[in-house]
């Protein structure tokens, strides 16, 4: 891929059950390629492991509202928002940061909490994405380590109250 691609069109969609084998690829790359400032070696693996809980993701696509970014038909970004109140997912291409993809995909999320009467956006987040979340107005709540198969993670949970 090009190093070109801030002249890209993004559109954004709504997600549906054919885009989970893409969205998967997008997650594991995303978190390799991404995160490996933040994160070493052994925790980058125990994160990407989430991709095989096959069940968690049969429930993000059944249950949770999902947006698609896309350039030229490839996905370049994926979010969730669970209980309408809960941003679970957020994953943007190595190839697409820093193109305000991500900014768009939380917008429309926040449009959709607003949407639904929610007071509150909660996350939890990863130290890469930090940064991001607290641009968009989110707070520390909490620091937390998460253990994932024998490995500890941190994170932090996160929040923004919602004005209407």
């Amino acid at each position: 891929m090009s190093n070109n691609t801030s002249n890209k069109i993004i559109a954004i969609r709504k997600g549906n059950l054919q885009d989970l084998p893409e969205m998967l690829i997008l997650f594991q790359d995303t978190i390799t390629s991404v995160c490996q400032q933040d994160y070493n070696p052994n925790q980058l693996e125990a994160w990407k492991s989430g991709s095989q809980n096959h069940e968690r993701w049969q429930n993000v696509m059944n249950e949770q509202y999902i947006l698609i970014a896309e350039s030229e038909n490839n996905m370049v970004g994926f979010s969730t928002l669970d209980q309408g109140n809960y941003i679970d997912l957020l994953f943007v291409h190595k190839d697409y940061q820093h193109l305000g993809i991500a900014s768009q995909l939380y917008k429309l999320l926040e449009k959709e909490a607003l949407f639904h009467n929610q007071k509150v956006l909660t996350a939890d987040v990863s130290k890469t994405a930090k940064p991001f979340f607290e641009r968009m107005g989110f707070t520390v709540i909490q620091e937390q380590t998460v253990n994932v198969k024998g490995i500890d993670l941190i994170n932090y949970k996160m929040e923004k109250e919602l004005i209407t």
